[in-house]
């Protein structure tokens, strides 16, 4: 029976990569209609694409509530969704695409899903209005114009001259769009008349937009769950006390119907390796190491693979480190091939490429990073010309990885003058950092506990281009924006190689980051549940949780 349930399980995730939707072929034992799912991070907020958004374990929650144009497989490769919709290119110089949402695409609340939601994602990511506190900007600045006829469901996307952005399917993928409807509703203005200007000059229009696009999707157990509305086969059924969100069948959902009815997502806390061994969570997705020494039970798999995101110290604008001199020192004096080497993995010297690709990753190993490979407090104290410096490193907590990291940073570091203060909390993210509560932050790609990754380096990359919500060290260099400008809209890998290497020494300069190595993911679930696959990127195995069977 075991192996019989295993080979459909298999089935299913191949379908599920291919197609958006499966069919769960019939095991005999009965399925029960909930599973726990335990995440990285918290679940602050049903908005994924701001700035603590994006660096919470939103994406892993939601990406079967918000869905898109596409979704992130098991490879971190985009599935187009054709529940969804589709995309037509219908020009290449400059780059214009039609997009079409399906004729029975609705909200959970009975709305249909219009090409105003995508007019909405454009608004808040393009950096072209102010207000919006988006993580990237990324595909969405180099949008010059999209028609929309206001509740349609077909929108024209034209890309500025010379902007043909390779990634464009990573655009308007799952959790990129929010219900525009509900600020709308709200606000008692059309955004899409607001945005595309018909309502003449709407700054101050705009800017209560963009403060109800901030604020309205807050998850807490006070949240009013009318403003919270599904586009895919899952949605928000309740918000516990604690953080955990409670998703169950959405009922108006057009698609393949999901085949658990109940899923509870758990913010990761300390007690993951109990409730393990109490069989009370079937599918654990967290950083390797995060949750101590986590030794699935017998009736449990496990496997660990590599994300697409980069464990780093992200140094703040402000403060004890905003002068470059100060970074720098911090870097000589932290061992990082003594933290790699205690993760059981290599260095890595990457910033502007997060791909998991030995040629790209060799591309930024340039003479300027040698200095920093091992831990050298005679340099550090050199730059610090003798003076002493103290240094907050924070990090959402608890994650016994990362205490690790800091201790091994402290001891280092000592000799050379710099004084460590660990500060680990579960409210500790990309706003303590802006706030000026902590100095470095430890965290993956923008910040994020879990893997961070869009999945396409050359978006990535754009968390050190100026301007951009989840470039948390405010850093600005021309070079390196127009480096990562020209990442976006290359196809040609000896092209992308150059480019890598012309940053390389110049962030090895201004040292805005510290890449330490890359994060690895855990994924354990019961063996009683199917259709479970790992993913690099920061959707993780949330990615088709419509798809999860739990055998009695």
């Amino acid at each position: 029976m075991a192996v019989r349930c295993r080979r459909a399980a298999a089935w299913v995730v191949a379908i599920a990569t291919g197609l958006g939707v499966a069919s769960v072929p019939a095991c005999t034992s009965a399925t029960v209609d909930q599973i726990d799912y335990a995440v990285d991070g918290g679940l602050s907020t049903y908005n994924s694409t701001t700035v603590a958004g994006a660096a919470s374990a939103g994406p892993q929650a939601f990406s079967r509530t918000l869905i898109g144009f596409g979704y992130h497989g098991p490879d971190g490769q985009i599935v187009t969704d054709h529940d969804f919709g589709s995309i037509s290119v219908v020009g290449r110089a400059p780059l214009v695409l039609d997009y079409q949402i399906s004729d029975a695409a609705v909200y959970s609340d009975g709305e249909p899903i219009t090409c105003d939601d995508l007019v909405l994602a454009w608004a808040a990511q393009s950096g072209r209005f102010a207000g919006f506190d988006a993580a990237s900007r990324a595909g969405y600045l180099d949008i010059e114009n999209i028609e929309c006829q206001p509740g349609t469901k077909k929108a024209r996307v034209s890309f500025f001259p010379d902007r043909n952005i390779v990634d464009y399917e990573e655009l308007f993928t799952a959790t990129s769009m929010m219900p525009s409807h509900i600020i709308s509703a709200k606000l008692g203005v059309n955004t899409t008349d607001a945005v595309l200007g018909r309502l003449g000059p709407a700054e101050d229009v705009i800017a209560r937009i963009a403060e109800a696009w901030n604020t309205t999707w807050q998850l807490d157990h006070n949240a009013d769950l009318r403003n919270f509305p599904s586009s895919g086969p899952y949605k928000i059924d309740s918000v516990l006390d604690g953080g955990a969100v409670v998703l169950v069948a959405n009922d108006l959902w057009w698609g393949a119907k999901p085949v658990t009815k109940r899923v509870t997502v758990w913010p990761q806390t300390a007690d993951i390796a109990e409730r393990v061994n109490k069989r009370v969570i079937e599918v654990v997705d967290v950083a390797t190491g995060s949750a101590g020494s986590l030794i699935p039970p017998d009736d449990y798999d496990s496997t660990d693979s590599p994300s697409g995101g980069i464990q780093q110290l992200i140094f703040a604008p402000t403060g004890p480190l905003s002068e470059t001199p100060a970074r720098r020192a911090v870097a000589l004096c932290t061992p990082r091939d003594v933290i790699a080497g205690d993760a059981g993995l290599p260095v890595v010297n990457s910033r502007l490429n997060t791909a998991i690709d030995d040629a790209f990753d060799q591309a930024e190993n340039v003479p300027e990073a040698q200095q920093f490979a091992r831990a050298d407090p005679d340099a550090a104290r050199d730059a610090l010309d003798g003076r002493p410096l103290a240094v907050r490193i924070g990090y959402r907590g608890p994650n016994t990885r990362l205490a690790a990291v800091v201790g091994a940073i402290t001891a280092s570091c000592a000799p050379a003058g710099v004084s460590v203060t660990e500060v680990a909390a579960d409210s500790i993210g990309p706003q303590a950092l802006r706030e000026g509560r902590i100095d470095v932050l430890l965290a993956s790609t923008g910040g994020s506990t879990g893997s961070g990754s869009s999945g396409s380096s050359a978006v990535d990359a754009y968390e050190l281009f100026s301007g951009n919500g989840n470039n948390l060290s405010g850093y600005h260099n021309d070079q390196i924006d127009g480096i990562i400008s020209a990442l976006a809209v290359t196809a040609d890998p000896t092209e992308m190689v150059r480019l890598l290497g012309e940053s390389a020494p110049v962030l090895w300069a201004d040292m805005p980051t510290l890449p330490l190595y890359r994060q690895q993911r855990t994924l354990l679930s019961s063996k009683k549940t199917y259709g479970v696959a790992a993913n690099p990127t920061r959707w993780g195995a949330g990615w088709n949780m419509d798809r999860w069977e739990l055998k009695q």
